[in-house]
């Protein structure tokens, strides 16, 4: 299983993470819960992936965060605990 890239990241998803972020109300408080999840190291499945949060969901594809979402909006995929 592998782990979340953290370092080279596609410039064109970088913008996409960033525009949903600011659409979807992400807070820095929000980032900061992702943050300190990442520092832990998690591995997520090889396939399409989420991560729930208090406000938010993570939502991703083998080692690419791939997109937020609101806590309401649906995620496809495992769920990572």
């Amino acid at each position: 299983m592998p782990k979340i890239q953290r370092s080279d990241i596609p410039e064109e998803l970088l913008r996409h993470l960033l525009r949903r972020r600011k659409d979807r109300g992400i807070t820095t408080e929000d980032l900061v819960q992702f943050a300190h999840w990442l520092d832990g190291s998690p591995t997520v499945p090889v396939g399409p992936w989420y991560k729930r949060f208090q406000g938010f969901v993570v939502c991703g594809e083998g080692a690419l965060v791939k997109t937020f979402l609101t806590s309401q909006q649906t995620a496809i995929g495992t769920e990572v605990l």
